[in-house]
């Protein structure tokens, strides 16, 4: 049977499930929470995902079918608030056993529990691996002392994805275990960190002798390191996709056009038509290459590939958002709120807070997700070839590593 013919069979299963689904539940009549619970129900939520956890066992890229067809119907965009269910839905439906992915999935796909990510430290960013947060079992729950950081949407969270350090006399990709940590837990603390924007989008989260029950653990003990692989992984993608993706918004490259269209050309500032038409360009390349990426991926998880489009968007969103500055002119240098404030929701790119907000917010984009020069290694290493860095710890066990 040819590949057209097995997606066109694909194609007409899913909107049979879709006709049957927007039958007995209008977008525009019900409400959002009942709405996404009979997607995923129906295996409408990823599809790409097993049959009876919110999937129907077929390729990744036909999710973007459903959510053409959705959006016609009226159904509401994703609460971008529920950002990191992109992260931890795959991580979940990877690693976890079959009664985490009853528990966590469909509450997390209908929005009505909240995810964050606990795995970046004081004294471990980049080398995620060094982590050394506390976890000690004891019988059938897991004590937890430590701290992360950089943790976005936190203060919204009812769950954490948290990395721990189980077995310090393991080398230290080997002695981690992954935990959805309840974030209204005794003993977990979430304190704010203010940003350039004004925001507190990020945090920090202490845990102090915190309890986490053993069936809340996402794959085996020892066995961390592969769990967030597979949501660093999505992330990057998710982020690299951030920017657009669909002919209706490209992404930031739109709030730059429609500036340009309002403004009279003797207020552009100087600002050259030839640079914005360059920038348009490079905002078709990346959001072709997201598109590409996501019609290649063969499984649920994406491959290092997704580095790519992370590692375009991080310099791209700095260069259009320089751009659209320099085309306000004084303009853009007023007018903007640094009040501290508390976000209720997320936007990578910036595109929600207008372009002065852009401009501030995109400066994390090469740092959040695994920064570029991390980036450029995985892509060196992993998609060219290359021969890796010198990794001198690889095979020392974490207790014996020196740390800062």
């Amino acid at each position: 049977m040819s590949a057209t013919s097995t997606t066109d069979k694909d194609i007409a299963r899913i909107d049979a499930a879709l006709d049957a689904l927007l039958a007995e539940f209008d977008p525009k009549k019900v409400d959002n929470v009942t709405f996404r619970g009979a997607r995923f129900d129906r295996g409408l939520a990823w599809v790409h995902f097993p049959t009876g956890h919110g999937g129907l066992d077929m390729r990744p890229d036909l999710n973007r079918h459903v959510e053409e067809r959705l959006r016609a119907a009226g159904a509401a965009a994703q609460d971008p608030a529920t950002f990191f269910i992109a992260l931890a839905g795959p991580t979940i439906a990877t690693h976890g056993s079959e009664e985490v992915k009853k528990r966590f999935l469909r509450p997390m796909f209908t929005g009505e529990e909240k995810w964050c990510q606990l795995f970046s430290e004081p004294g471990a960013g980049s080398d995620f691996a060094g982590l050394g947060t506390k976890a000690i079992r004891d019988g059938d729950e897991w004590i937890i002392n430590g701290q992360k950081v950089w943790n976005t949407l936190a203060h919204l969270a009812d769950w954490g994805m948290l990395v721990t350090r189980t077995d310090p006399d393991a080398p230290k990709h080997k002695g981690m275990t992954y935990f959805a940590l309840d974030m209204h837990a005794p003993g977990v603390e979430v304190r704010p960190l203010r940003q350039i924007t004004g925001e507190a989008e990020f945090n920090e989260v202490y845990m102090t002798d915190a309890r986490v029950p053993d069936a809340h653990r996402v794959g085996e003990v020892g066995e961390g390191w592969r769990a967030a692989l597979t949501t660093l992984m999505n992330e990057r993608s998710a982020i690299g996709g951030g920017g657009g993706g669909s002919a209706k918004r490209r992404g930031p490259i739109d709030e730059t056009i429609k500036i340009w269209k309002e403004k009279p050309a003797t207020e552009r500032n100087g600002a050259d038509k030839d640079k914005m038409m360059h920038l348009f360009c490079a905002s078709e390349a990346l959001r072709y290459t997201v598109m590409r990426g996501a019609q290649a991926a063969k499984a649920g998880n994406p491959g290092p590939e997704g580095s790519i489009a992370k590692l375009m968007s991080a310099d791209f969103n700095k260069k259009v958002t320089e751009f659209t500055l320099h085309l306000m002119g004084a303009e853009a240098m007023v007018d903007y709120d640094f009040t501290f404030r508390r976000p209720d929701t997320l936007s990578v790119d910036g595109s929600f807070g207008g372009p002065r907000h852009s401009f501030l917010r995109v400066r994390a984009n090469s740092i959040e997700g695994g920064t570029s020069e991390i980036m450029r290694n995985i892509l060196g290493e992993q998609v060219l070839g290359l021969p890796g860095e010198p990794r001198v710890d690889k095979d020392i066990s974490w207790s014996k590593v020196p740390r800062s």
